[in-house]
């Protein structure tokens, strides 16, 4: 084959969805999805979804705008789709400072598309008082994806952050939602953060990324480890020892769809319908049966969100 038609085959692999998995047995919902992100419609990815055993999709909001679609589209699909709302981490010193300040770096695939000039604490203030109008909300069920990430951020981005942070646990207790954490090369913040303004009843880390220690502690804080599409990837073994460690009643399962699908399908578009894989890379991973393992991420579901 030539370098130019290999190149458009894995061009039009990258496309090209994968088969719908053998549907589970006992059903799971995806916690933590992005279908504004994703083709083809809504109707189309829950219906995917529920035909292998995933349902219902919790929706989730990165800007005060995809917050406001995630309840739009929860309303919408009462009971099939529930809603998450906040301000990403890397939204926030944004916000403030806007785009290529010092210490805020964006990458090229970031949701907003342009440039935006910084708003100051402010602007904050504001797009915070919109997420909390919204938690308020009967089928918003979480209050993020909030939390740190330094992967990009440097001191002044992550000053912003923390603020927004702190302010989307106050929202999450003051509505009793639970907390749904967006932890990247943060763990130590996050913790603190949680510990020095008190944690709301329910916490989420979502896309788990911690070690076998971190899991420890969050297991030890009663707090929910949600193991994403990465889990299955080679080079993820210290992930899979977390995951080892994570008590099977404080596990979930979530598909940051339209990112991280799993093997054997990585690169290719993620979906809710996909689930399945990771759900039996987990069972595999703790030893568990899968039907076991499903019926507990079922069962933590309903406590940590109510779905």
């Amino acid at each position: 084959m030539s370098r130019r038609k290999g190149r458009a085959v894995r061009e039009r692999n990258s496309r090209t969805p994968p088969p719908l998995p053998e549907p589970l047995r006992t059903a799971v919902p995806d916690c933590h999805t992005h279908m504004d992100m994703q083709e083809p419609g809504v109707e189309e990815i829950i219906a995917a979804a529920e035909s292998v055993g995933v349902a219902p999709l919790l929706q989730v909001g990165v800007d005060l705008s995809s917050s406001r679609w995630a309840a739009e589209t929860a309303e919408a699909y009462p009971g099939r789709v529930w809603a998450a709302v906040a301000l990403h981490p890397n939204e926030a010193p944004r916000i403030v400072h806007g785009d290529g300040a010092e210490g805020v770096e964006v990458d090229e695939t970031d949701w907003a598309g342009k440039a935006r000039p910084g708003g100051g604490y402010g602007l904050l203030e504001e797009q915070l008082a919109g997420i909390d109008e919204l938690a308020a909300l009967p089928y918003v069920v979480a209050v993020g994806e909030t939390g740190m990430d330094t992967f990009r951020t440097g001191a002044q981005g992550k000053r912003a952050q923390e603020e927004s942070f702190r302010r989307h646990i106050a929202i999450a207790k003051r509505h009793g939602k639970a907390v749904m954490i967006h932890d990247r090369e943060a763990h130590e913040d996050v913790l603190r953060v949680l510990e020095e303004e008190g944690a709301p009843d329910r916490v989420v880390f979502h896309c788990f990324s911690g070690d076998a220690e971190m899991a420890k502690v969050c297991a030890e804080r009663g707090y929910f480890m949600s193991f994403a599409g990465n889990v299955t990837f080679g080079s993820a073994e210290p992930l899979r020892e977390a995951a080892r460690a994570a008590p099977p009643e404080l596990v979930l399962v979530e598909t940051d769809a339209p990112f991280l699908t799993p093997k054997p399908y990585r690169g290719r578009p993620n979906a809710p319908y996909l689930v399945p894989h990771t759900l039996r890379a987990l069972a595999q991973t703790k030893g568990m049966d899968e039907d076991v393992l499903a019926a507990a991420v079922a069962d933590n579901a309903r406590r940590a969100f109510g779905i």
